[in-house]
């Protein structure tokens, strides 16, 4: 649909700032106070800010400018707490397709060892390319591999996400622990400590914005009891509290894990993580799966943050999250992808439809109805991330919004317009918004010629499984 001017108020200026969103067929707000919009909202595209919620019967305060949305469903836009941009690179990789998750990375640690700026660069293109269009507005990182050449991993992806434009929470990760000192990664895919953290303090001083617009947020992710040291887990506690930002790391994702932290530290997962100084409201984790109801009670009184991955953890059976106790024991509870290695894809709104189904296995439908799974994707989410403003369509909120269209054939017969989305496993929006502009516009990315992208991603990935041992491509 294209933008009009109304015609039923004189006073609105054509070329002006405020956009009514109108009348769509469907809205979700996420909002806390659950508000109805039925007719929409207005966004302040200059500020990228939502300005006033439109209720039935009414019309907005003010606007300029008219989007008709009626072929549309609105949603906050969606949020990813948990991703590994550079492993679209290595989807569906034959030799650990059918792993789990220790032989699963130790397949491939010597692959991702070999990552060069310019296959980086590609692979974060390709996510967040592919989470816009799923109707994703923010999205977390986890990078920690940092072999020799790709000091700079962290500049190269804030220098994608700002062209998109998308709005993101990019962590500093590292590995610490290689297979010398008794880790899983190999010793080429670790860095020493005090290299880590200068790195982690420099990234922080350049990119973190901590303001109400912010674009982009830093936070510090060691990658996991296996993979880094205790002293390094202590020390990025100290270094997150002296420069006020987030922590995150993989937690408690497979019984294996949970063996190495008994075996290395005499500890479960969440003694251990207590033990480094990391169970507070200023940390969110990755999987959180093997926990006990102790447990859960505690990462709920710490306020910790849980990152449910439904679609990797199936895929690797790794088990199921207990999303719904952690969040009724105060938890924020939000949805990521995970790596596109291990999910072998990034949509979104397709990890709600898998998030839904996975929790209503044991938790049945009444206790999972399709708006909370829709939550845990948006204001869930962005508790998570510890990010306000964000997740909800509310005045004040920043004006990021996925828009879906049903005009496919797996809508056909469908009823409620906003259920249908999940039900029936919507998988690309029509449009995006991010801070009040639109990102995607009738399914596509403005700007950006996709069969390049695919094409450079294609001769990338292929040039990343060469050995020099057989330089046949292996995938």
């Amino acid at each position: 649909m294209t933008l009009e001017r109304p015609t039923q108020d004189p006073t609105t200026q054509p070329n002006g700032s405020l956009l009514w969103i109108k009348d769509p067929a469907g809205i979700h707000t996420s909002s806390r106070d659950n508000a109805y919009a039925s007719r929409g909202l207005v966004v302040d595209t200059d500020t990228g800010v939502i300005t006033e919620m439109v209720g039935a019967g009414s019309e907005p305060t003010r606007y300029d400018r008219v989007f008709d949305a009626a072929a549309h469903v609105v949603l906050p836009g969606l949020i990813n707490t948990h991703h590994h941009f550079y492993q679209t690179l290595t989807r569906a990789w034959a030799p650990v397709a059918d792993a789990e998750l220790f032989p699963w990375l130790q397949g491939l640690y010597p692959v991702w060892a070999r990552l060069t700026p310019d296959a980086l660069e590609s692979a974060v293109t390709v996510a967040v390319a592919e989470l816009l269009l799923s109707g994703c507005t923010t999205a977390a990182d986890h990078h920690y591999v940092f072999p020799a050449g790709m000091e700079e991993s962290v500049d190269i992806e804030v220098d994608v996400v700002q062209r998109l434009g998308a709005r993101a929470m990019l962590t500093r990760g590292s590995m610490s622990l290689g297979q010398d000192d008794g880790g899983l990664p190999p010793q080429s895919t670790v860095q020493d400590h005090d290299t880590i953290l200068a790195d982690s303090q420099r990234v922080v001083e350049k990119y973190h914005q901590g303001g109400e617009d912010a674009r982009i947020r830093v936070a510090l992710a060691p990658c996991s009891p296996f993979s880094v040291t205790r002293e390094l887990m202590r020390d990025t506690a100290a270094l997150a509290t002296d420069l006020d930002v987030r922590l995150h790391t993989h937690l408690a994702e497979t019984i294996d894990e949970e063996d190495f932290c008994r075996e290395r530290f005499g500890l479960r997962t969440v003694d251990y993580l207590e033990s480094v100084g990391w169970l507070s409201s200023r940390t969110w984790l990755g999987h959180a799966i093997h926990l006990d109801d102790s447990e859960i009670a505690r990462l709920g009184a710490a306020g910790v943050g849980v990152a449910h991955c439904a679609t990797s953890n199936m895929r690797l059976g790794s088990g199921t999250c207990r999303a719904l106790e952690l969040e009724e024991a105060g938890s924020p509870v939000g949805l990521g992808v995970d790596g596109s290695a291990s999910n072998d894809g990034s949509n979104m709104i397709e990890e709600v439809r898998a998030a839904l189904n996975i929790q209503r296995l044991s938790a049945g439908p009444s206790r999972v109805p399709v708006s909370r799974a829709l939550n845990w994707a948006t204001c869930g989410s962005a508790g998570a991330l510890g990010w306000d403003n964000i997740g909800v369509l509310e005045p004040g909120a920043r004006a990021d919004l996925a828009m879906f269209t049903r005009d496919e054939l797996r809508f056909a017969g469908s009823h409620d317009p906003v259920a249908s989305l999940v039900l029936c496993g919507a998988h690309r929006a029509d449009r995006v918004m991010v801070d009040g502009r639109w990102v995607v516009e009738g399914g596509s990315l403005p700007g950006v010629d996709l069969e390049r992208v695919i094409a450079r991603q294609g001769e990338q990935a292929r040039l990343l499984m060469r050995d020099e041992s057989n330089p046949a491509v292996l995938g």
